[in-house]
């Protein structure tokens, strides 16, 4: 029996990383034949990536190759806090030479072996450029899209609409909602608003830019793989069901089993929030945590604090500095810990109805049977994890993505709607009487929302079960990409 070598190569963020060898994971599990080598792409700016890179190096199956790219000079740190997609998008591109001498020597050590030959590239989204190393080499190459389908439906879109217009959407006027007739977006039932739209969208330094000229190599590749499933996305999958598009193969939910390690969670830390959780009453506490950029400066921190407080329900909050100095009215304010930006007698009042932490072990948190409820950011893969253990999710989206994720999960009754349009960096404040609601909402055991995640939870874990909807996917994909070799 020969064997096939898939080449991935995903973007270097935690999530995305993550995501990928997960992924990669469920395919050699899947068919013996497939060995998988990962090319790394190094940026110093993740202590998370680097730490999970460290780890996966240690500890990597069978039939997993890791190979860590050499490094380059990366590209104007502003440039990320101006333009992330324009940044990455830099980065992305100075790291082709290196991707395709990488791939040249895998092939020319591969034409001395009878048993294995290369079937193609993996590509993570921000990667898609590398469409063209496969084409010289004579490859195929597949997108892996660590979001969901209705992302895909964006990605179509911005490229349609694009070819009209050419430039940047304008920033939505907020005051005046009724004015915003909304997107026709493939794959999704209604019009999208505007104040929903990834903030790149908008940004006019760069990143609407990259984003467009990645989004045009998509229809380049031979499918796109996506961590969804079809009981999820029913409607946006069976939008792209057209012949028109690549191949779609919904594959999902492709998440990490246990928490990830982290640089900054140490075992004694992750036993005290664990021990914590084992001595509160069953689906009791509100879980809530912002992701590995989401943290809040002190008026936002105060008015989480007296919204919880006034809630009356138990708690465990993932409580991180902010990463530049914070300010106010008075000027700079420096704090040598999350704990200072607390209102005062917080905790005193709180006593042992609630915990505060810097990072959680987000996975083992969801999963343990006294949490009840979840203040996310509304990164794709803490959705997945949410819904996997059947946690309902209160919305507070802060960047990339979120906006529109928190959207979707709302428009399906799976998420309660804190806010859909909240951006990180700006100076907006969600009042404590709002975070007090959601909370209470999202705690209600009777509520219809917690009723249909319990549901979609049994569904998730069906999809990847043998002869389920994502097992069956990833099937297809692999008798496919044979096919194409």
């Amino acid at each position: 029996m020969k064997k096939v070598e898939l080449i991935f190569v995903p973007t270097p963020g935690a999530g995305h990383l993550a995501s990928t060898v997960e992924f990669v994971k469920r395919l050699i599990h899947h068919d013996d034949r497939i060995l998988v080598t990962i090319l790394s792409i190094e940026w110093n700016s993740s202590g998370f990536a680097n730490a999970y890179s460290e780890w996966l190096a240690t500890s990597q199956p069978d039939r997993i190759q890791l190979i860590q790219l050499s490094p380059v000079d990366p590209p104007p740190l502003h440039l990320w806090t101006l333009a992330p997609e324009a940044f990455m998008y830099a980065l992305i591109q100075s790291y082709i030479p290196h991707v395709r001498n990488a791939v040249t020597n895998i092939l020319s050590m591969k034409s001395t072996s009878d048993s294995t030959r290369v079937a193609g590239l993996v590509l993570d989204l921000f990667c898609s450029p590398m469409v063209d190393v496969a084409t010289e080499l004579g490859l195929s190459s597949y997108i892996y899209l660590t979001s969901n389908a209705s992302f895909f439906g964006l990605v179509l879109y911005l490229q349609a609409l694009h070819r009209q217009n050419g430039s940047e959407f304008e920033y939505p006027n907020l005051e005046n909602p009724n004015k915003d007739l909304g997107h026709l977006i493939p794959g999704f039932a209604n019009p999208v608003p505007s104040r929903v739209l990834p903030s790149l969208m908008f940004n006019k330094h760069g990143s609407y830019t990259a984003f467009v000229k990645i989004a045009e190599r998509f229809k380049d590749a031979e499918g796109i793989v996506i961590n969804t499933f079809e009981e999820l996305e029913t409607y946006a999958l069976s939008c792209f069901v057209n012949g028109q598009n690549p191949p779609i193969y919904p594959v999902g939910p492709v998440i990490h089993p246990d928490s990830l390690p982290h640089p900054e969670l140490e075992q004694l830390q992750r036993d005290r929030i664990m021990k914590w959780l084992d001595n509160q009453p069953e689906s009791s506490v509100v879980f809530l945590c912002f992701g590995s950029h989401g943290c809040h400066g002190p008026p936002q921190v105060k008015e989480i604090a007296l919204g919880l407080e006034q809630s009356g329900q138990r708690f465990l909050w993932s409580l991180r500095m902010p990463e530049t100095p914070l300010n106010d009215a008075a000027g700079a304010v420096h704090y040598k810990n999350p704990e200072e930006m607390l209102p005062e007698g917080f905790l005193e009042r709180i006593q042992e109805r609630g915990m505060i932490c810097r990072w959680a072990p987000q996975v083992d948190v969801l999963g343990h049977k006294a949490v009840g409820g979840f203040v996310s950011h509304c990164g794709w893969n803490s959705i997945l994890e949410s819904l996997w253990h059947g946690v309902p999710i209160v919305t507070w989206p802060i960047y990339a993505e979120q906006q529109l994720n928190a959207y979707i999960m709302k428009e399906v009754g799976l998420a309660v709607e804190l806010r859909l349009d909240y951006r990180g960096g700006t100076s907006d404040t969600v009042k404590a009487e709002e975070i007090e609601e959601g909370v209470r909402q999202v705690m209600d055991a009777g509520s219809e929302v917690r009723k249909k995640v319990k549901e979609m939870a049994e569904m998730a874990r069906k999809a990847v079960m043998n002869g389920g909807s994502s097992f069956n996917s990833i099937g297809r994909f692999i008798e496919d990409m044979i096919a194409n070799t």
